[in-house]
């Protein structure tokens, strides 16, 4: 079964049930495959979770040096410890963001009858 196929809906395809008259299992070359998919536009995971990780950096940035702060501490200490409470926020709320757009995409998803296309001698050369 393809990634892009349906479960529960290999084999049990209408439109590829045998001619009249032919034997079971035995399909003609000469008839093309046809499956049903279904299509959707699926985030990717990675771009959100770097995105995520760099706002969240940011953030830190203007926490430790545009706020003001407590002078027993030097700025760049006070920036390391919020970048990797920042940096970790910011992954989880760019998934999470990700996951919402994943789900939204289920929901427009598409579903479409797809056929194979014959392989001819001259597409091998």
């Amino acid at each position: 079964m393809s990634s892009h196929e349906t479960p529960g809906t290999a084999g049990n395809d209408p439109q590829r049930e045998s001619a009249p008259g032919s034997v079971p299992g035995n399909v003609p070359e000469n008839v093309p495959e046809r499956r049903e998919v279904t299509v959707r536009r699926a985030p990717k995971y990675v771009p959100f979770l770097i995105l995520g990780g760099l706002v969240g950096v940011a953030a830190a940035a203007i926490i430790a040096y545009a706020l003001p702060g407590d002078e027993g501490y030097d700025a760049s200490s006070v920036f390391g410890f919020f970048m990797i409470l920042c940096a970790a926020g910011g992954v989880i709320l760019g998934a999470l963001a990700a996951l919402v757009l994943d789900r939204m995409s289920v929901r427009r998803a598409e579903r479409a009858v797809v056929e194979s296309a014959p392989d001819t001698d001259d597409d091998r050369a």
